[in-house]
């Protein structure tokens, strides 16, 4: 395969990356770029392959397949020189677990030439409430917010940050986020994976949707999240008994409203979402329908599509 020509602006290149564990591909033709000034966020099942994808840009897996660019260099043959560019947050931490907390945060900016100013990135991060308990009693909240602070006070170019805000509270999840942001602001491309759907569609300026080892989707949320429709669905959601005939109740909306494209479907047992031109006598429409039909919904709300639905729609609602 031919080197990868990266697109201007273009931080991370990933072109038909494979890689297989004993003999199944986990990863299977993978292509997706992050550019700079952005944050990308690559989300996906467990066992999707978006993890080791992140990986081998990290240069922590080697390829079976494929071309990985970073700043234009090999994240694996070219190490030595992306080290000081390049900014990895991994969700269990990989730090020392016998070190205090600000003075691993302290030793780690000894190795860059410019790194941030440590005491203002602890205090943004609230390192200092926890600065000389060691690593290994820090809760998972505080480790993540201290595998932050190490991997972006060298001021990367690229940062690759896994689960950010995992096990966080919502305080420290929203310092989390105004830092991912200045990043963005900075120049610094991002590059993000999270199971949290909130997280992704709040940060996110291009997403990558992986699973089955490739990416099945890609674009900015408001892109995703109209695809197909043009607009981002109103939708009205019903908790009732399982099996409802959810063709009836489209029947009734198309029927008695006469605006159609309606899509009516029990998404999980019990659980039914309704897209469509969903204002105030849509809402009665249905609300009349699960009268005529003598069920009881526990719960009906109303809400506009959102990225987790998106996901969800591309996925499959299974578990695996």
């Amino acid at each position: 395969m031919p080197t990868i020509e990266a697109p201007p602006g273009a931080a991370v290149v990933v072109r038909g990356l494979r890689k297989t564990y004993g003999g199944r591909d986990v990863v299977d033709g993978l292509d997706l770029q992050a550019t700079e000034g952005a944050v990308t966020a690559v989300l996906g099942p467990n066992g999707a392959g978006k993890t080791t994808t992140v990986e081998c840009c990290e240069g922590l897996r080697s390829p079976d397949g494929g071309e990985v660019r970073v700043l234009g260099l090999d994240p694996v043959d070219d190490a030595h020189r992306l080290r000081a560019r390049v900014g990895v947050m991994l969700q269990d931490g990989g730090l020392p677990t016998g070190v205090r907390a600000l003075e691993m945060l302290r030793h780690v900016a000894t190795m860059y030439a410019a790194p941030r100013d440590v005491g203002e990135l602890a205090d943004r991060l609230g390192l200092t409430s926890f600065a000389r308990t060691t690593v290994r009693r820090l809760s998972g909240g505080q480790r993540q917010r201290l595998a932050l602070a190490t991997a972006v006070v060298g001021r990367p170019a690229v940062v690759f940050l896994d689960e950010p805000s995992a096990g966080m509270d919502p305080q420290s999840r929203h310092a989390v986020w105004d830092l991912v942001r200045e990043l963005r602001s900075e120049g610094v491309a991002v590059v993000l994976t999270t199971h949290l759907m909130d997280e992704a569609e709040d940060l996110a300026d291009v997403v990558h949707v992986v699973d089955h080892g490739r990416v099945i989707a890609s674009g900015t949320v408001p892109e995703l999240l109209t695809a197909g429709s043009g607009t981002a669905a109103p939708t009205i959601r019903l908790d009732a008994r399982p099996g409802l005939d959810t063709a009836t109740l489209r029947a009734h909306l198309e029927r008695t409203r006469h605006d159609g494209g309606w899509h009516v479907e029990e998404s999980a047992p019990g659980e039914y979402v309704v897209t469509g031109a969903t204002g105030p006598s849509a809402l009665a429409a249905v609300t009349d329908w699960l009268a005529g039909e003598g069920v009881l919904a526990r719960r009906v709300t109303t809400g506009r599509r959102t990225l987790e639905d998106v996901f969800l729609d591309l996925t499959g609602r299974h578990l695996r």
